[in-house]
């Protein structure tokens, strides 16, 4: 039987080449499993995997409780959960392999608070896209990518991977390859395509990122690539336009794509539309957008339900 860390190591390398999981999810896999190996090595030197036990899981979430980072604070039971998580996935894939172990549906994860989901109104929105001084190419660039991502969805790190020779703003879209390398069709608003085609029309250079930086060491054309935005550098300027704007929403890059779904739904869109159009893999990861349609759903229960009608006639 291969040690603990072997196994980890197999896991990984099965999501990275079976189930095309991104390098960022491998990082965090990673992370946290080598944070079960080192407690399993320490609490638990001489027991092999295949003896997990729930009693032992209770051990290990009561070592996470109490883990704190470098500035003396505890983890969040959300963060706690994604532990956990990696673990119910690792005991899975050893199952699967013939590697008996302690079943991962036994582990239950605890209900942790909903976070609320902040998105913009159209009004701020407008108030937000307004913010940059388009006199200056980088204040177009910004106007450009703010009306992309309100227009879009986009995740920033689709964002910021797009080169200008990708999109057609005749046909007012593109494809792209998103999270776990999925394929989606991205749709342009009309007024997002003028900003992109004033931005670009202004552009002088001929580097192939749609986005770039206009600050740092000039550098050869032929190294343009790193002309390219950063997905940090997007979520800073983001950040400064909201402050301009005096939100009452602590907005960020991802809050504009949870605008974008309200967006569409609040104007009537199905949420298997809008699941395709974030490029999200299961419906239940868009279900956390139906809430928003809650005002609809009271207005028609108010305009068609026999019920309010009784109390109106008897009312009048």
């Amino acid at each position: 039987m291969p040690a603990l860390p072997s196994l980890v190591n197999q896991f990984l390398e099965y999501l990275e080449i079976e189930k095309n999981a991104s390098k960022l999810t491998i990082r965090d896999y990673r992370h946290y499993l080598d944070t079960f190996v080192a407690w399993h090595s320490s609490a638990l030197p001489s027991q092999p995997i295949e003896k997990l036990s729930l009693d032992n899981i209770r051990k290990y979430r009561v070592f996470l409780a109490n883990k704190t980072d470098r500035h003396g604070q505890t983890m969040k039971k959300v963060t706690q959960n994604y532990y956990v998580i990696a673990l119910r996935s690792l005991l899975r894939y050893l199952i699967k392999n013939d590697i008996a172990t302690l079943e991962p549906s036994k582990i239950d994860l605890p209900k942790t608070e909903s976070r609320s989901l902040k998105f913009l109104e159209r009004e701020q929105v407008e108030r937000l896209v307004m913010m940059p001084d388009t006199s200056k190419i980088d204040g177009l660039r910004d106007r450009a990518i703010m009306e992309l991502l309100f227009s879009t969805g986009l995740r920033v790190s689709e964002l910021v991977s797009l080169n200008h020779a990708q999109i057609n703003l005749d046909r007012r879209e593109f494809g792209i390859i998103g999270k776990g390398k999925k394929s989606r069709i991205v749709f342009i608003s009309e007024r997002a395509v003028d900003w992109v085609a004033r931005y670009l029309t202004a552009r002088d250079d001929t580097y192939k990122p749609l986005f770039i930086r206009y600050s740092g060491a000039e550098i050869d054309l032929d190294e343009g690539e790193r002309m390219r935005l950063t997905a940090r550098s997007v979520e800073r300027l983001v950040k400064k336009y909201v402050k301009l704007a005096r939100l009452p929403v602590d907005a960020t890059v991802h809050t504009l794509r949870h605008s974008f779904a309200t967006d569409l739904l609040t104007n009537g869109a199905d949420i298997r539309s809008v699941q395709e159009m974030l490029g999200h893999k299961n419906i239940a990861t868009t279900q956390v957008y139906t809430h928003i349609t809650n005002k609809q759903l009271r207005d028609v229960h108010n305009n068609f339900h026999s019920g309010n009608k009784n109390r109106e006639t008897v009312e009048g």
